[in-house]
């Protein structure tokens, strides 16, 4: 299954965003006192309650408060004293450090440690790179490319066809079906 999941030093430095993750996305102001919507892009919703810092594109904010209205979290930051301070943040992507990623099952794998794998059918052979994570509803779907080829392999995410995936080694094993 996948899972879409400091120090006065860090907040100065600009991280590079191939280390972070995406947890939500900013929405409208809620009120006038600088709150804001915000989208949850995770599947860990609970994750925001924990929140004392959190990227905002790629400005590292401090969060006051944090609570959920319906289907959004409501988030105070303490650099958005006011309803047009958090009205300049909507759109942007918010984002945590890889390092703060939720633990996972065994057998469960983020999206951003499947793309980018090597996919080798039984027999060893490459079949091109992971680009893309389809979330089709019943299964996903991992798209795969060669480079300089237009034809793209669609892989479910089955374990009757995927046999092994190895982060590490940045490889997945697959047993794809006769074509007809």
């Amino acid at each position: 299954m996948i899972r879409s999941s400091q120090s006065a030093a860090k907040k100065n430095r600009a991280a590079d965003k191939g280390d972070r993750i995406v947890i939500g996305k900013a929405g409208a102001p809620h009120g006038v006192r600088g709150e804001m919507r915000v989208i949850p892009l995770t599947d860990f919703p609970e994750r925001f309650q924990e929140l004392e810092h959190v990227y905002v594109g790629d400005e590292l904010m401090d969060v006051e408060d944090c609570w959920y209205h319906k289907q959004f979290v409501i988030m105070k930051l303490k650099q958005c004293p006011h309803r047009e301070a958090a009205a300049l943040l909507t759109g942007k992507l918010l984002y945590v450090d890889k390092s703060e990623a939720m633990p996972l099952e065994e057998g469960e794998y983020y999206t951003f440690d499947i793309i980018g794998l090597e996919v080798f059918d039984l027999e060893g052979e490459s079949l091109g790179f992971v680009t893309e994570v389809l979330k089709t509803g019943s299964n996903d779907v991992y798209v795969v490319s060669r480079k300089g080829q237009a034809k793209q392999i669609l892989v479910p995410a089955l374990k009757a066809v995927v046999k092994e995936i190895n982060v590490p080694e940045g490889r997945m094993v697959v047993d794809l079906p006769e074509e007809a």
